[in-house]
């Protein structure tokens, strides 16, 4: 991979990360206990929300660490380089999940199972 390819991924690494960091504080959005909330409907659809919200900010950290894998990657000359098998990663990969630490075939034998 070239240096501009690397330059690239490292700058749309460095944008996910400033989207993902930058979002609505989790803390804003879930509802103080015991603060009155409506009727039962209402809370029930307020407690919904926060368990997603909580969800959600647990997926989003799991990305940032991904994201701060692949940086590092980046830094030790190791970006694009399949964990599993040693291969390259295609760049079409790359493209759709500039995260991913497997190339296609290593990450399909993962979720299968195999």
């Amino acid at each position: 991979m070239n240096k501009s390819d690397l330059l690239r991924f490292k700058n749309l690494l460095l944008s996910k990360r400033q989207e993902l960091s930058t979002g609505k504080s989790l803390v804003d959005s879930i509802p103080t206990a015991g603060e009155p909330r409506g009727d039962p409907v209402d809370m029930a659809a307020s407690e919904t929300d926060a368990a997603m919200q909580i969800r959600l900010h647990q997926v989003d950290g799991k990305l940032l660490r991904a994201i701060e894998d692949a940086l590092t990657r980046i830094r030790h000359e190791k970006f694009g380089i399949c964990a599993e098998c040693g291969q390259a990663i295609s760049k079409a990969r790359l493209e759709a999940v500039p995260w991913a630490r497997r190339c296609r075939d290593c990450k399909d034998r993962q979720d299968s199972g195999s």
